[in-house]
């Protein structure tokens, strides 16, 4: 089953969907700054466009570029902000 989420008036929109591997969700970003709550741990991949992202914990944002990944624990919060619309995969374990 495909459940289709929507977030922050629909800026951020994204499929969901579980395989053997796991549940994931694949979905796109518009330009802007949000925050996100996590229930489990996230590894979230770009696949196209960029993203910065301040990650709990830290004091500086990190930028991420197609290809490239960055993980979030379980129970905590991130924010994230784009410049351009971009896409992601987030895998949930």
């Amino acid at each position: 089953m495909i459940n289709v989420n929507e977030y922050f008036e629909g800026a951020v929109k994204s499929l969901a969907y579980t395989t053997a591997e796991g549940r994931s969700t694949i979905g796109v970003i518009e330009k802007g700054e949000y925050e996100f709550g996590t229930s489990s741990h996230e590894t979230m991949t770009i696949i196209e466009g960029q993203m910065e992202a301040l990650l709990p914990g830290e004091q500086n944002w990190q930028t991420f570029t197609a290809g490239q990944s960055f993980e979030v624990e379980a129970n905590t919060s991130f924010k994230v902000k784009t410049n351009v619309q971009s896409s992601y995969l987030c895998k949930y374990r």
